[in-house]
């Protein structure tokens, strides 16, 4: 029992890091029912949501449940059944995607039996701690797809150069909010209004030639990517609960980025009289 229960410890420690750095729903699935087939354990359960696991094991008659969910930790035993769980809170923005990269070569090894449990609990919290991007890296290439968007839409050279410096201290700006602990929503409006009022100073009073292209650039490293594609494969993989909670999540920060920029865009108008 004690070993069943390690398993199941692990495994859904992994599929925790999966999930909260934006792995899809059949991808946390299957990487926790093929390790826990690894180590031995063949009445393995798994049910996953966009903010939650449900992972079971059923061992001569008994069944020891963990949960991971938003909450606190807590045991419970009975004669008949044994639970034990877990409730954590597993944000949907926190996406590093290398952090995914690396829990599924981690599975592969695990399943070719490179790895014991503790070997491999180890590892997992090595992979949670993979650190992101370096900061100037990010700001530099915020600036360099917005840029290369700007062009790609129809932009000339001078307005994929304005979108690359609108780029780059939208990124800055991003951090910083960041790092003052803003929301997602007042985040994304407040990014997204910089950029435009950037866009449009530097078309009006710098250099420019299109200002609708400077702007779409600039927006672009704000834009749901991840979260979008993963609603998408979670509605082909018929995980619709899942697939309806990303899809939400992208939809709200794409009316914020709206937001941002059509408030923007009114108000100068209104101050200034020029069309816009």
């Amino acid at each position: 029992m004690n070993e069943s229960r390690k398993v199941l410890e692990l495994t859904t420690r992994i599929g925790e890091v999966l999930l909260k750095n934006g792995g899809e729903i059949f991808r946390v699935q299957e990487t926790m029912q093929r390790i826990a087939k690894a180590y031995g354990v063949e009445g393995f359960h798994v049910y996953v949501l966009a903010n939650g696991i449900f992972a079971s094991i059923e061992e001569d008659g008994r069944q020891i449940c963990q949960q991971l969910q938003v909450g606190n930790n807590e045991e419970k035993d009975s004669d008949d059944l044994v639970v034990a769980s877990q409730i954590r809170y597993i944000p949907l923005s926190s996406i590093h995607l290398g952090r995914v990269a690396a829990v599924n070569n981690l599975s592969r090894e695990i399943v070719a039996k490179k790895y014991t449990m503790e070997e491999a609990r180890k590892k997992i919290e090595e992979i949670d701690k993979i650190p992101f991007t370096n900061n100037l890296l990010q700001i530099f290439v915020s600036g360099l797809g917005s840029g290369a968007f700007c062009y790609l839409l129809g932009g000339s050279l001078i307005d994929s150069l304005a979108s690359f410096l609108s780029g780059i201290l939208l990124w800055c700006f991003v951090l910083y909010l960041s790092k003052k602990g803003a929301n997602k929503i007042m985040l994304n409006i407040l990014s997204s209004a910089l950029v435009t009022l950037t866009g449009i100073l530097m078309f009006r009073y710098v250099f420019g030639e299109n200002m609708d292209k400077i702007i779409i650039g600039s927006i672009i490293p704000l834009l749901p990517g991840v979260p979008l594609t993963n609603s998408i494969r979670d509605f082909l993989n018929g995980d619709y609960l899942s697939g309806t909670i990303r899809m939400i999540d992208a939809v709200l920060v794409a009316c914020c980025i709206a937001l941002g920029v059509g408030v923007v865009l009114r108000v100068f108008q209104i101050m200034t009289g020029m069309p816009v």
